[in-house]
């Protein structure tokens, strides 16, 4: 999948960043890290396991490093553009499943759903929260989606050149879903298997920080 570039935005993950993109090599070429301001090894780890690695002198948050990334890869030349999370919660094997759907259709955007497919150890409190900001997000964007904050996301070079990310942190999930709304770009939902491991429940969203993105979305909607 030479034309395929996979964007991993990554903050503080010099314990999973080489594990990760040791599985992500064994089924694409072309990956880049967006080290967002760590100030662990994570850029450091993620070149010497073969990545293009971009960074920023500050962490910025995840929408943010998603976009320079996105950009990066637009530049490079990529036909298909991947987000995948940095934790290592992904299946990398998911990515031909979702390029396959959409050479088979009209489709310009294909998302990860772990509703369709599987989430293994996904705490109560988080499962609740991604509950509700599907309802959320449906009501925001009129989107019949299943799943809105899952990272494993696969785009067209024209659906990727239309959408910007305005939202630095994590509330760019559901920003991306209002942006494929806003653009009309068709979009199908591939299931996918998470997986919540001791470490990435640790990386997180709190309980804190998912309300805060909430509020942060409806604010935006209705005053947008």
């Amino acid at each position: 999948m030479d034309d395929l570039w996979v964007v991993v935005p990554a903050y503080q993950e010099q314990d999973a960043i080489g594990t990760t993109l040791a599985s992500l090599f064994a089924h694409v070429s072309n990956v880049v890290v967006v080290d967002d301001g760590s100030s662990d090894a994570t850029g450091e780890r993620a070149a010497a396991a073969g990545a293009v690695v971009l960074r920023h002198c500050v962490n910025l948050g995840q929408g943010a490093a998603l976009q320079t990334g996105i950009s990066f890869a637009l530049g490079s030349g990529a036909r298909y553009v991947c987000t995948f999370d940095a934790d290592g919660q992904h299946d990398p094997a998911t990515i031909a499943e979702m390029r396959r759907a959409l050479e088979a259709g009209d489709a310009q955007v294909a998302l990860g759903s772990r509703f369709m497919g599987r989430s293994i150890g996904m705490p109560p409190i988080r499962r609740a929260f991604l509950r509700f900001a599907v309802v959320v997000t449906r009501l925001m964007t009129r989107l019949p989606v299943s799943d809105t904050h899952n990272g494993l996301r696969l785009f067209t070079s024209a659906a990727a050149k239309r959408i910007r990310i305005r939202q630095l942190g994590m509330a760019h999930a559901s920003e991306i879903l209002a942006e494929i709304a806003a653009h009309k770009l068709a979009f199908v939902e591939v299931p996918t298997t998470v997986r919540y491991t001791e470490y990435s429940k640790r990386k997180g969203q709190s309980l804190f920080n998912s309300v805060k993105i909430m509020l942060d979305l409806m604010y935006h909607a209705w005053s947008g």
